[in-house]
C-alpha cells in the first residue's frame, strides 16, 4: 500500500528541447501556430460539411469525423507542450493527469489511425459501386462508432497496464507530453507485458489499417484505370491521392517509434518524429483535403462568398 500512495504521488516534469529561452520561444511560436491553424482548418473542414447538402455523403462524413477527432487530438498535446515551452519545464504532471493525457492521445490517435482505414475502404466502394455508396449511411455511423469503441478500449487497457508499474526516482520524461514509450522508460519494474501489450496495439492500430489501405489502393487503382472518361480518372485520382498522402504521413511516422523493440527507442528521435504527428499532421490534414478535393475546394469558395455578401 506505500508503494502505490509513493507512486500515485509522483509528479512527473518535461525535459525542454532546449536549454537556451530563445530556442524555446521560436519553437513555442512555430507550435502554437502550428496549433491555431489546425482548429481553424479542421474546424472549417467540419462545419462546411455540416452546413452543405451537398457534402452529405460518407466521404465528407468521415472527413467531418476525422476532422473532430484531429481538433481533439491535438488539443490533447498541445496547450501543456505550450506552457512547458514557456516555463522550460518547471510545470510538472501528476501521475493522475500524465495517466489522463496519455488515455485520450491514444484512444484518439487510435480511432485516427482506424478511420483513415475506414476511408480508404469508403474510396473502394465510391469508385467500384457508386450505386452502393449512395445507400450505406447507416454502415458509415456504424464504422465511425466501431472506430472511437475500439480506440478507447485499446487505449484503456494499455494506459491501465502502464501505469499499474510502479515508478520511483528519476521522474523527468525527454518528451513534451505524456507518451507510452517515455513514461514506461521511467517505471521500475518488470514492463515485458506492457511492451508486449505496446507492439500488439501498434499491430492492431497500424499494420492492420495498412495493410488493408494497401489491398483496397490496389483495386481501387485498378477500377480507375477502367474508367474511360480522362476527366473521370482525374476526379478519381485527385479525391484518393489527398486521403494516401495523409495516410502515408500518419502511418509513416507513428511506425518509426511504435513499430520497433522498445529497447531501441531513441528518446530524441522519438520527440523529433512526434512533432509531426501531433503538430505538422493535423495542420496539414485540412489543407491536402482542402487542396487536393476540387468539390470540396469549391464549396469552402461558395460559403466564403456567401457569408462575405452578409
Amino acid at each position: 500500500m506505500g508503494d502505490e500512495n509513493q507512486t500515485v504521488d509522483i509528479q512527473f516534469h518535461f525535459h525542454p528541447f532546449s536549454p537556451i529561452l530563445e530556442i524555446q520561444i521560436l519553437i513555442f511560436a512555430a507550435f502554437l501556430l502550428m496549433y491555431i491553424g489546425s482548429l481553424i482548418g479542421n474546424a472549417t473542414i467540419f462545419l462546411t460539411d455540416w452546413a452543405e447538402r451537398s457534402l452529405h455523403t460518407p466521404m465528407y462524413f468521415f472527413l467531418a469525423n476525422l476532422a473532430v477527432l484531429e481538433i481533439f487530438y491535438s488539443s490533447t498535446v498541445a496547450p501543456l507542450a505550450l506552457v512547458n515551452l514557456l516555463t522550460m519545464g518547471r510545470i510538472p504532471i501528476s501521475f493522475t493527469g500524465c495517466g489522463t493525457q496519455m488515455f485520450f492521445f491514444v484512444f484518439l490517435g487510435s480511432a485516427d489511425c482506424i478511420l483513415l482505414g475506414i476511408m480508404a475502404y469508403d474510396r473502394f466502394v465510391a469508385i467500384r459501386d457508386p450505386l452502393r455508396y449512395t445507400l450505406c449511411a447507416q454502415l458509415c455511423a456504424q464504422l465511425a462508432m466501431g472506430a472511437l469503441v475500439l480506440g478507447f478500449i485499446l487505449a484503456l487497457q494499455l494506459t491501465a497496464l502502464i501505469f499499474h508499474l510502479p515508478f520511483c526516482g528519476h521522474n523527468r520524461i525527454t518528451h513534451f507530453y505524456c507518451d507510452v514509450l517515455p513514461i514506461l522508460r521511467l517505471a521500475c519494474g518488470d514492463t515485458r507485458m506492457q511492451e508486449a501489450m505496446i507492439f500488439t496495439v501498434s499491430v492492431i492500430i497500424l499494420t492492420i489499417p495498412f495493410s488493408l489501405i494497401s489491398i483496397s489502393y490496389i483495386f481501387i487503382v485498378a477500377a480507375i484505370l477502367k474508367i474511360r472518361s480522362a476527366e473521370g480518372r482525374h476526379k478519381a485520382f485527385s479525391t484518393c491521392s489527398s486521403h494516401l498522402t495523409v495516410v502515408l504521413l500518419q502511418y509513416g511516422c507513428c511506425s518509426l517509434i511504435y513499430l520497433r523493440p522498445s529497447s531501441s527507442y531513441d528518446p530524441e528521435m522519438g520527440r523529433v518524429v512526434s512533432v509531426v504527428y501531433t503538430f505538422v499532421t493535423p495542420v496539414l490534414n485540412p489543407l491536402i483535403y482542402s487542396m487536393r478535393n476540387k468539390k470540396l475546394k469549391d464549396t469552402l469558395k461558395k460559403v466564403m462568398k456567401r457569408h462575405l455578401l452578409h
